[in-house]
C-alpha cells in the first residue's frame, strides 16, 4: 500500500477541501487515515465497522486489550451516539468540548464496533480541538475510532514526519496540518463512577475538573496488558522512545551522563536549561513551562531516537501541578 500525505491548510480548511473529501471517502470505505488533532496525530477508522476498526490493531500492533478513543464532531453528534450525555459527563462536555478531554461513558447498544472498546460496557469519547480533525469528521460524517498514530508503546506523534516514520504503507491517507499545538494526548475522565475518576493527565488539569465534578485520582494506576483497560494509556510502558530513556534529579545528571557514555553509549539529554554535561553526544532545550515543554516532548524524544541515541536522559519535570501530565508520559516512557 503507498500512504498518501495531503497537506492541509488548518486555516483555511472545510469538509469541502479535496484532501478532506478523499481522506473522508477512505474512511467510508473502511480505510486508515491519520490526522491531526490539538493533541498528538490520529490514526482513523470507521468506528461501527469491526472489519476496519481491526485495521488500526494490526497497523499498529496494539493489543486487543487497549480501547480505542472515539471522536466526533459536536456534542449533539455525542449525544446521537450515545443516547444522549447526562451529569457530570454532560457538565465536563459543556465547558471542555471541543477540546483536549475524553470522557469514559456508558457504551451505547448499537453503532459501535466491539473493538473499540476492547469489549467493555463503556466507550471513550472526544470532539477535538482543530480544524481539520473538525473537517474530516463532518465530511465523513461517522464516528471515527482513533488512538495516536504510531505502532504501539512507541512515541506519539506530533507531525506528519512522525506518523509516515512508523505507518507509511500501512495507513491509506495522511493529512500533513503541521505540527500539533499541544504534544501530549488528552485528559482522560472516567464519568461512570461516582466520584469521577481522573485516568489520564492532560492539558485540562485536575484542576479545573475538580471544579466541576467530584474527582479522585486513579491515573498511576497501571493495568495488566493481558486485561482489558477501560482507557487508552493505561498500560506500565508507553509513549517509549527507541533508546533507554531515564528520569534523573538535576544534581545525578553529570554522573550518570558519565558513566552511560564511559560504556560507549550515544547519550541523548532533555534540558530546560543549564549547560551540556559531559559525555552528552545531543543535548536539545525546551521551554521551561510545562505548556512549552509538553509541546516540545514527542518532538525531542524522536530527534534523539532518530539521531541514533541509545540513551536518553531527561531532568525531573517540577511537581507541580501542571507538570503532571509531563511526568506521567515520562513514567510509562521509561518503563
Amino acid at each position: 500500500m503507498t500512504t498518501e500525505r495531503l497537506a492541509v491548510d488548518g486555516a483555511h480548511v472545510d469538509a469541502s477541501t479535496p484532501a478532506i473529501t478523499r481522506a473522508a471517502d477512505a474512511l467510508r470505505q473502511g480505510e486508515l487515515v491519520a490526522f491531526p488533532t490539538e493533541t498528538v496525530y490520529g490514526l482513523g477508522a470507521r468506528a461501527d465497522r469491526g472489519d476496519a476498526v481491526r485495521r488500526i490493531f494490526t497497523a499498529k500492533g496494539r493489543p486487543p486489550t487497549n480501547p480505542l478513543i472515539v471522536h466526533v464532531a459536536d456534542l449533539a453528534a455525542a449525544d446521537a451516539l450515545v443516547g444522549g450525555l447526562s451529569g457530570d459527563a454532560r457538565r465536563l462536555a459543556e465547558r471542555f468540548w471541543p477540546g483536549p478531554l475524553t470522557l469514559i461513558v456508558a457504551r451505547p447498544a448499537r453503532g459501535l464496533a466491539d473493538e473499540v472498546t476492547a469489549g467493555a460496557d463503556t466507550v471513550a469519547l472526544r470532539v477535538p480541538a482543530h480544524p481539520i480533525a473538525l473537517a474530516l469528521l463532518r465530511a465523513a460524517a461517522l464516528p471515527i475510532a482513533a488512538p495516536s498514530a504510531n505502532l504501539s508503546t512507541a512515541i506519539s506523534p506530533t507531525t506528519a514526519d512522525h506518523v509516515m516514520k512508523g505507518l507509511a504503507g500501512r495507513i491509506a491517507v495522511c493529512l500533513d496540518g503541521g505540527p500539533t499545538a499541544l504534544g501530549l494526548e488528552s485528559t482522560i475522565v472516567d464519568t461512570t463512577r461516582s466520584p469521577c475518576v481522573l485516568l489520564r493527565h492532560g492539558a485540562v488539569t485536575h484542576e479545573s475538573l475538580a471544579a466541576l465534578v467530584e474527582l479522585t485520582d486513579g491515573a498511576a494506576r497501571v493495568v495488566d496488558p493481558r486485561r482489558a483497560a477501560r482507557a487508552p494509556g493505561g498500560h506500565a510502558r508507553h509513549y517509549a522512545p527507541r533508546a533507554q530513556l531515564s528520569v534523573v534529579a538535576e544534581a545525578l545528571l553529570a554522573a550518570l551522563v558519565r558513566d552511560l557514555a564511559a560504556t560507549g553509549l550515544a547519550v541523548g539529554v532533555i534540558l530546560r536549561g543549564g549547560e551540556a554535561p559531559a559525555g552528552a553526544t545531543h543535548t536539545l532545550r525546551l521551554p521551561g513551562d510545562a505548556v512549552g515543554f509538553g509541546r516540545g516532548l514527542y518532538a525531542a524524544l524522536h530527534r534523539l531516537d532518530d539521531a541514533g541515541c541509545d540513551a536518553i536522559v531527561v531532568v525531573t519535570p517540577p511537581s507541580d501541578p501542571p507538570w503532571a501530565a509531563i511526568h506521567d508520559r515520562l513514567r510509562r516512557a521509561s518503563a
